[in-house]
Parts: structure tokens; sequence; C-alpha cells
């Protein structure tokens, strides 16, 4: 029998959560003023702990909505901020606040949930799998010539940090909404994300790019500087709604002095730096690795509400140990989807769905590696195709 108790915490608790959270990243508790934007990146009711009989364990969510293949908007809870106090791990307070936070999720219709994880091995038991991937990319800036028929761009404005700061929500809306499993920022996720720029340095700019409609792109940006004479320009935001902003941003980019590298740290697979410049290899990707990873909290409306592409429909049995409500099987074609009593072509467990949903992994790659188990041989050659998507998925916020 446990002895834990999981609760949702009151807002004067969330203090300790959040000092609790940041010990078990190595960091030591915050200021006052560390704490006043941290206090409004906690939304009321998403805060949970794990008592016993001190607080030994947290997780936090915020609201949002997110992107599925064919434009529909799903209900998203973003979860962070999750920490097991030192000596406390390994006895079971993590699956303790998974399955409260789950359960919750399930509670109140959420469809989906997301999150970065710090270790690559711990989400996949509660139904999390990678969901989308990213680009580290790295672009020499004395390297860098733009090819002579690369768009020319619009205007472009620099604002400071507390100029640009309220504008932000606005210039996201306008600007990265448009690619599969991008997600809604609300006013929870701000605060957090302007302290943590103003961390990072003393001087944050945004650009601001305007074409012939206005505003269509826009990031945001601070120089590093090392023990060389130049310094890193270091890109943390890069949206954008058209081919000419892209560029434009660029042109911006390549136009900033004083500067050897600029490094985009989170990049879409499928964004074409390269393809700007006369030598290509002036844009390297440094690395790829895992951005996001998905939960599908409820699997019938997450199935129902993405577009399919055109193959044969396939049934697949879906296991979920941690919310059984989404066992069953489902009849996956160009048509949607929904519930079936057919028999299965497919079997897999809730975390290869997850890996499968936005067609980041191929489903033949995903049974060629044990993950599905294939009844019909023709499936997953259709799955491919189904789940399959036009462009590369990209989250793009980090929480």
């Amino acid at each position: 029998m446990s002895d834990h108790t999981v609760r949702t915490l009151r807002p004067d608790e969330h203090r300790a959560a959040w000092d609790l959270f940041r010990a078990a990243l190595h960091v030591q508790p915050g200021t006052d003023e560390e704490w006043e934007p941290a206090a409004r990146a906690h939304q009321d009711g998403r805060v949970l702990g794990v008592f016993g009989p001190e607080l030994i364990g947290t997780t936090r969510s915020f609201d949002s909505e997110m992107v599925v293949p064919g434009g529909a908007r799903l209900p998203l809870a973003a979860v962070t901020g999750v920490g097991v106090r030192a000596g406390r791990t390994r006895r079971g307070v993590l699956s303790a606040l998974q399955a409260a936070q789950l359960a919750d999720f399930a509670e109140r219709g959420v469809a989906l949930a997301l999150l970065h994880a710090s270790e690559g091995a711990i989400y996949g038991r509660y139904g999390y799998g990678i969901a989308t991937l990213a680009n580290r990319v790295v672009v020499d800036k004395h390297r860098a010539q733009l090819r002579p028929d690369v768009p020319d761009g619009g205007e472009v404005t620099v604002l400071g940090i507390d100029e640009a700061a309220p504008k932000w929500p606005e210039l996201y809306a306008a600007t990265a909404m448009g690619r599969v499993a991008a997600m809604t920022r609300s006013e929870i996720y701000w605060p957090g994300y302007e302290a943590q720029l103003r961390r990072r340095a003393k001087l944050v700019q945004t650009a601001v790019h305007r074409g012939p409609d206005g505003v269509d792109g826009y990031l945001t940006y601070y120089v590093e500087e090392d023990s060389h004479e130049h310094g890193k320009l270091q890109v943390m935001a890069f949206h954008y709604a058209n081919p000419a902003a892209f560029a434009g941003l660029w042109r911006f980019l390549l136009s900033v002095d004083l500067v050897d590298e600029i490094v985009l740290p989170l990049r879409p697979l499928d964004e074409p730096h390269a393809l700007l410049f006369a030598d290509p290899r002036t844009a390297k990707t440094e690395s790829t690795d895992d951005e996001s990873w998905l939960r599908l909290v409820d699997v019938p409306a997450a199935l129902a509400a993405r577009a399919y592409g055109p193959a044969e429909p396939v049934v697949i049995e879906v296991s979920d140990r941690s919310l059984p409500a989404n066992d069953g099987r489902y009849l996956v074609g160009p048509g949607g989807a929904s519930r079936t009593d057919a028999e299965p072509a497919l079997r897999l467990t809730a975390d290869t769905l997850a890996m499968l949903y936005f067609g980041t992994w191929r489903a033949s790659a995903l049974a060629d590696t044990g993950r599905i188990e294939v009844l019909d041989a023709a499936a997953p050659e259709a799955a491919d195709v189904l789940f399959g998507t036009r462009e590369s998925v990209w989250c793009g916020t980090f929480f």
C-alpha cells in the first residue's frame, strides 16, 4: 500500500513546488525577484503535489490548444515542472503524479498532453511518445552569401525587449499557427518566457517583418559574446507566415555586425535554410533531437479530429495501461476514424500511437523495430500514407 498522497496545490504552495522542481534540476531555490514572473506562469488548479508526509514531488500544466493534421485544434495540456525530491526517487512518486495528472486531464476532457523530456527513458511508460523532432542549425556568417534569386522580403523593424514583450502574443498568433503541432500560447506562458530571455542576455532584440499585408514574421535574438572578438547570434524565436518573410528575416540576420555564427537551436526538419545560400554548406545541421513528447489522453477524439491520407482503411488495436478507456479497435481511413469491432491489422500501445499520430514516424518503421505488431502485411504501408503529413510537424514552443 502506498503512503503517498496526491492533491492539487493551493496557490500559496506553488513556490514550494517550484523550488522542489528547481532542486530536482540541481538549481538553488529562486529569489523573490525570480519568483514574481514564475508565479504568474503557474495556472491555478493545474499544480499537483505528492506528500509523504512533506512535499516530495510535483508536476504542473497549463491549458493550450494544438493544431493537428487537417487544421483542427484540440485541447492540450502542456506539462512541465516535473520533479521528485532527492532521496525519494524510484519509489513510485512519479508514477503517482502521472496517474493523478492523466486522470485529471481525462476528467476535464483534454484530448492531448505534451511535454519536453529531460531524459528519454522516463515518459514512454506513461504513454508519451516522441512526436516532433528538431534540428540545431548553425550558419557561418562569414561564408553566408544569399543566392541572387532569394526573395527580397519586406521591411524589418527592431524592438528592444521592453517594447517587444507586450507585442509577442500578437506576433506569435499572427505568424506561428500554420504548422501541424503548433500550440497556442496563453497569458500563462509569456511571463516565464520573458524571464528566461532576460536571464540569458542583457540585450534581447526582436526583429519584426512586414510584408504587403502587414506583419508576417518575427524573430527574437541576442548576441552571446565569447573569448573571441565577435560572438554568436542566438535565435530564440523565428516564426513566419510565408516564404518572403522567411527570406526577409534571414537577410536581416546576415546584416547584424560583429557576429561570427548564427545559431538556431530547434528548427523544423524541412526548413530550407541551406537552399538560401550560394554555398549550401554554409548552414550546417549539427544535431537532430526530440523536440516534444505527445500523449493522446482521449484516443477516440484525437483520432477523429485529424485528417488522413489517401490509402485503404486500416484497423488498429490500441492498448493503454494508464487510461484503459482508450483500449479498443479503431477503423482509420481517408474519411476519418471511429471505434470498430472488426479484426485488427495492427496492434500498438499508447506511446507508439503518439509517435505515429503526427506522422513523424512511419508505421512501417515502427513495425520494423518491434513497436507495432503486424497482423496484415499490407497494413503498415497503408498506415504510412494515412498518417503521413505533407510537411514536417514542429511544435516550436518550449516550456
